[in-house]
């Protein structure tokens, strides 16, 4: 690889690979799903695994649409969120155009852009693109809805865009997200990975002015979302009022680990979503390290300039009794 090429970002979620490469059954805290998803009934017909999908994705665009009230050809989707955070900077950010992403936050939205040959921009204020990630990964921080239209307002003002990632906000508070205000200054992006617990599903999907979702669904592979993420996300999306309940346990589950932190002599950031950012006053790695050799997975966050933290997800009060007894062995 040439020195001047971006590296790869690091992710959480290694559950898998780490049970391949050492045989063992880890309990993954690096990876932020929902302890708590929907419980439904779906399936693919296997008639539609014989046909090509619908590459314009009529159906599920007109569920998409009616659920959050938005024009069909405001809609867009894709193989994950990753991959309409790619297509989005190739499509906005090529001919060395300018982007902000205020740090630490998800490290794909630089990458994205520096494959595209954006640069970097000095302030929110100048950008073509200003990212913001909503609620926050790794810190949990969630801004209001009147804040988030301010930034689009000020973008706007520039003719930028603001690129709401809204990936988590189903399991913190919906009443903040912008997914209803997209348009010529807003592009907001949504998945069903978190919410739902489903990674292995890559289904991602966003709103933005029907010029831009035009030059994304154009620009975007063909057939990107495959039949049994299409089968998924259209039996999921009329479950996302049960999403309540999520959100409740959440919470509760939350709580709980904060107050099991701090007894530690640990910090926490304060979260409104499914995972907690840890400062542990140390390198975090031998710390993973150790956690790792207790069957414990968390998310070192070095990557995200963030050394001597580490981010731990909410799951079940089972689990997170055992992330603390292992913790809690690590520190003392």
């Amino acid at each position: 690889m040439a020195a001047d090429f971006p590296k790869p970002v690091i992710h959480g979620g290694t559950g898998k690979r780490e049970r391949e490469n050492t045989g063992n059954n880890l309990l993954d805290f690096s990876a932020s799903l929902n302890p708590l998803p929907p419980e439904f009934t779906w399936s693919c017909a296997s008639a539609d695994l014989a046909i090509y999908p619908d590459n314009e994705y009529h159906r599920l665009k007109e569920c998409i649409a009616r659920i959050f009230h938005r024009d069909r050809d405001e809609i867009c989707v894709g193989n994950g969120s990753i991959e309409l955070i790619r297509v989005f900077c190739s499509v906005v950010l090529s001919d060395r155009k300018t982007y902000y992403a205020g740090m630490p936050t998800f490290g794909e939205y630089d990458l994205s852009a520096r494959l595209a040959g954006a640069v970097p921009a000095t302030s929110e204020k100048t950008a073509d693109v200003t990212f913001a990630c909503n609620p926050n990964n790794p810190t949990g921080d969630l801004s209001t809805r009147s804040d988030m239209l301010k930034c689009s307002r000020t973008a706007a003002l520039h003719r930028g865009i603001l690129f709401a990632d809204e990936a988590f906000i189903e399991l913190a508070d919906p009443a903040q997200s912008v997914v209803r205000d997209a348009g010529e200054s807003l592009f907001v992006l949504r998945s069903l990975t978190k919410s739902f617990a489903v990674p292995g599903i890559r289904f991602g999907y966003g709103f933005g002015d029907p010029d831009l979702i035009a030059r994304i669904e154009t620009t975007r592979p063909p057939w990107s979302v495959n039949a049994y993420a299409e089968a998924f996300a259209l039996a999921a999306f009329d479950h996302l009022k049960d999403l309540e309940k999520s959100r409740a346990y959440i919470g509760k589950e939350r709580e709980f680990l904060e107050m099991k932190i701090r007894d530690l002599g640990l910090q926490c950031h304060p979260s409104q979503v499914n995972y907690i950012l840890v400062d542990c006053t140390r390198d975090a790695g031998p710390l993973c390290s150790e956690l790792a050799n207790r069957g414990i997975l968390v998310r070192d966050c070095s990557s995200f300039g963030l050394p001597k933290s580490i981010r731990v997800a909410v799951r079940t009060h089972e689990e997170n009794a055992q992330l603390m007894e292992a913790l809690a062995a690590c520190v003392r």
